[in-house]
């Protein structure tokens, strides 16, 4: 059975700098890498040493207080404007994952209500970095148990599949749609886990496998092509995977493959559940038309080591996300609960309230 005490955290405040998971050495090595600047912090999550919606909004918010505190002058104004360069510099790293600009938007909004000297917004900043940190943390845990409630019913012990990474390593630790997976195993709810390779950069065969490996929870690697014929069989109980942003009417950004496998999941009569925080809905977008999609270097689907797969004169196409319609999604597993993907703008006006 599972600890709930997960040891898994990709995004650390450690000596005065962030210590991150190195994720592209991962399973063959599990290392660190130590980040003290900006800069280095904004390479990191274009390189994707941190990934995942959530984990990127952390290190962000890191960024902007590492950024801050490069700013050397006791100016209020001055100090602000440098302050803005950090969050453009930040911004430009990942177009697609939205906790990336609600992060980087919360710091910018603290830095300017922060009354008193460039220090003490300096301190603020610091203070709200490790708040969204541990925010994150607790939103996972409480979107794996509100899962947990939501799952099929029958059989008693369920075999999920998941798509990417949505675990410890793409939050801030526990994980969103894996948060559900540990909930379900924690409670004797789980059989197994099918976990998609994910074509092209594979985080569901280094880093899914690698996670559950570390906790004993059965898990199955299949390639992306085989998620039907595993569904066919009967294989698989229900889908859940997470997200990198969710427009106002459900649709949902997220690496990409998971709309095909929401089509088949539809074809199949199996629910889809999509997890993820509250702060990955993007309420000014009202559909998934336009959320912007990430284009990545092609030399992902081309090359394997040095090994090159493709004649000359191929051209190449390398989106990174998809968007599913939210008439695929059986339901957005958040911190404050399970809702229908129409629900979500009803969700809005309470908040606002």
């Amino acid at each position: 059975m599972f600890s709930q005490t997960n040891q898994v955290y990709p995004v650390i405040w450690h000596n005065d700098s962030v210590s991150l998971i190195d994720q592209t050495r991962l399973p063959s090595e599990y290392a660190f890498v130590e980040i003290s600047r900006s800069e280095d912090m904004a390479v990191a999550i274009k390189t994707m040493i941190v990934r995942g919606a959530p984990a990127i909004g952390v290190a962000a918010a890191y960024g902007m207080y590492l950024g801050a505190r490069e700013i050397h002058t006791n100016n209020r104004d001055e100090f602000l404007h440098h302050l803005e360069n950090v969050a453009d510099m930040l911004r430009c790293t990942r177009p697609t994952a939205v906790n990336l600009f609600w992060a980087i938007s919360r710091m910018i909004k603290v830095a300017y209500e922060t009354l008193g000297s460039v220090g003490d917004i300096k301190k603020a900043l610091f203070q709200t970095a490790q708040t969204i940190n541990a925010e994150d943390l607790q939103t996972c845990q409480a979107i794996g148990d509100h899962g947990l409630k939501v799952l099929p019913t029958r059989p008693e012990q369920l075999t999920l599949l998941t798509h990417c990474n949505a675990g410890a390593l793409a939050t801030a630790g526990y994980g969103t749609a894996l948060g559900v997976v540990r909930s379900a195993w924690r409670e004797g709810r789980l059989t197994r886990v099918f976990a998609d390779e994910t074509r092209p950069r594979l985080q569901g065969a280094k880093l899914t496998t690698w996670e559950c490996v570390q906790e004993g929870i059965p898990v199955t690697l299949i390639t992306d092509s085989m998620a039907a014929h595993c569904m066919k069989q009967g294989m698989i109980d229900a889908v859940i995977v997470g997200a990198d942003r969710i427009a106002a009417n459900g649709d949902t950004a997220n690496k990409i493959g998971t709309y095909s496998l929401a089509l088949v999941s539809k074809a199949h009569h199996i629910p889809f559940f999509v997890a993820a925080p509250l702060s990955t809905v993007d309420f000014s977008l009202s559909d998934g038309s336009q959320i912007p999609i990430e284009e990545r270097d092609p030399t992902e689907i081309y090359q394997v080591g040095e090994t090159i797969l493709t004649p000359a004169g191929v051209e190449f196409y390398n989106p990174a996300f998809d968007v599913t319609p939210a008439e695929l999604i059986t339901a957005i597993i958040t911190e404050n609960g399970a809702f229908a993907p129409g629900e979500l703008k009803q969700l809005q006006l309470k908040q606002m309230v």
